[in-house]
């Protein structure tokens, strides 16, 4: 089926006749006649071959196909510029992917250097940016988008296939950058905001990771669970952090505080058919996104989409073949 993008545009084939009589007449420098002296001389002409005959009638000619020139031109300038498409039958495509918007807070204490790997000790950020980057390579059919909180949150990624920017974007965050407290209620509402508005379950989630507790931002935290009940989004939470402090390169260490507020997160995945996870090494913290991982991806509802050709370029030659063959014409009469 050929459908045109612009249709409106076919009003432009007035306008010809729009310039013609709006458009004022050129004044005659010479008076409405024109004296030729030797009328006597064309007669005897006309009697004798008949050439003046000839050539009024092919003045006539060449400009009559001068204008069928010019017709057939502009017609095909204004069909190229209503941009004629070829549109298939639409085709249901099924998408069994997920939509899943990455929380990851970076405040000042995601800097501390309490995970280690094959000997060295990585600040909690660098562990989970190395953690989250093979999750996110394996979420093939996923839309994921990623949301960076401290004191502020921040859509930095919206939800998006394109998971080698995601990836760019999250590499080139570091601990502090916005700010030093925690604002895990703002997070998640920056989260809800960007996730697609529809009562489907199931296919929405989030996962918040976090050391900390929700101690800034305009939402509490009974506040950011009653808005993920009522989106129908399911919350994956994960406190981060070791409950040990080392020293002398770990061959000694004491119990600390992790800050973590363990409770308002069991509550929040609980409240979201989510599940909560403690990671207090980066092993434990890549089993947390191993499991995830294992979420059955539910099917979303299809999406029909239509293949689509241009074929405006095909006027726009013809206009352009018709201004030539016209620039021949009049080069030939010179």
């Amino acid at each position: 089926m050929i459908v045109f993008a612009y249709p409106w545009l076919f009003l432009l084939a007035l306008l010809p006749l729009v310039i013609y009589f709006l458009w004022s007449p050129a004044k005659k420098m010479y008076g409405d006649a024109l004296k030729v002296p030797f009328v006597a001389e064309l007669a005897e002409i006309k009697s004798n071959s008949g050439s003046v005959a000839d050539f009024f009638a092919h003045s006539l000619r060449s400009s009559f196909i001068k204008i069928m020139l010019l017709s057939l031109m502009w017609i095909c300038v204004l069909i190229a510029l209503c941009r004629p498409q070829w549109v298939g039958e639409p085709h249901q495509v099924q998408n069994n992917g997920r939509n899943i918007m990455l929380v990851v807070d970076i405040s000042t204490s995601m800097s501390e250097r309490d995970f280690a790997l094959q000997g060295k000790r990585y600040d909690r950020l660098t562990a989970v940016k190395y953690v989250v980057n093979k999750f996110v390579d394996k979420r093939i059919e996923d839309q994921i988008g990623l949301v960076l909180f401290g004191t502020r949150a921040y859509l930095q990624v919206p939800l998006t296939y394109d998971r080698s920017a995601l990836k760019e974007v999250l590499m080139a965050t570091d601990a502090g950058m916005a700010g030093n407290s925690t604002s895990i209620g703002d997070a998640i509402g920056v989260a809800l905001k960007n996730m697609p508005q529809d009562d489907k379950e199931d296919n929405k989630v989030i996962v918040l990771l976090t050391d900390g507790e929700n101690n800034d931002g305009a939402l509490s935290m009974p506040q950011a669970v009653n808005l993920a009940k009522q989106e129908n989004v399911k919350v994956y939470t994960i406190g981060v952090g070791s409950d040990e402090e080392s020293f002398f390169g770990g061959f000694f260490s004491v119990p600390k505080n992790s800050g973590l507020d363990e409770a308002s997160l069991q509550q929040l995945a609980a409240e979201t058919k989510g599940t909560y996870f403690r990671a207090k090494d980066l092993q434990t913290l890549a089993n947390v996104y191993e499991a995830i991982d294992q979420l059955e991806p539910q099917e979303q509802e299809g999406r029909f989409v239509q293949e689509t050709k241009d074929l405006f370029y095909y006027p726009a030659v013809g206009a352009l073949l018709l201004f030539f063959i016209l620039i021949l014409s009049a080069r030939r009469e010179w």
